[in-house]
């Protein structure tokens, strides 16, 4: 009786096992389908990239654009009279801002504030209270002022 207890059990172990093994070889089939698949996917998007570096190439191609440009554009070509001699050229630029008014440009740098980017998508951040400095943490700081030649001072 006992024997056959053991034979019943051992043969119920052996259909587990088998049933088990019958499931690890399914989802080991299904996962190689998969990674032929993402393969198979991937060969395509590289072909595409081929195909796309391809007609780039061709589109960058320098004869072609001077082609389209003589087609389309209506230049001609430099001739020597449209140079002139250094000599002509005035010894400084010209000066744009009258001697002892505030550069325009300067004033604005100086003056300037980053505003921080507010989108409609995102909410306005609660105010938070003043640092150890006496500001707002959220407040951007100014910028310190640049001397005319742009270098800070």
């Amino acid at each position: 009786m006992i024997l056959r207890v053991l034979n019943l059990l051992v043969i119920g172990a052996l259909v587990l096992a088998a049933a088990y093994v019958y499931r690890i070889k399914f989802e080991a089939t299904v996962q190689a389908e998969r990674l032929a698949k993402l393969r198979d996917e991937v060969r395509q998007e590289r072909d595409k990239i081929a195909v796309l570096r391809a007609e780039w190439g061709e589109l960058d191609e320098p004869g072609r654009i001077q082609a389209l440009a003589q087609r389309f554009l209506k230049l001609s070509p430099i001739t020597t009279t449209q140079y002139d001699s250094f000599a002509h050229l005035p010894d400084q630029p010209p000066d744009f801002v009258r001697p002892g008014s505030k550069d325009p440009i300067g004033g604005m740098i100086e003056h300037f504030v980053a505003t921080p980017t507010i989108t409609g998508s995102i909410a306005a951040a609660p105010e938070r209270s003043p640092g150890p400095a006496g500001r707002a943490a959220d407040v951007p700081a100014r910028l310190p002022p640049l001397s005319a030649s742009g270098a800070k001072p």
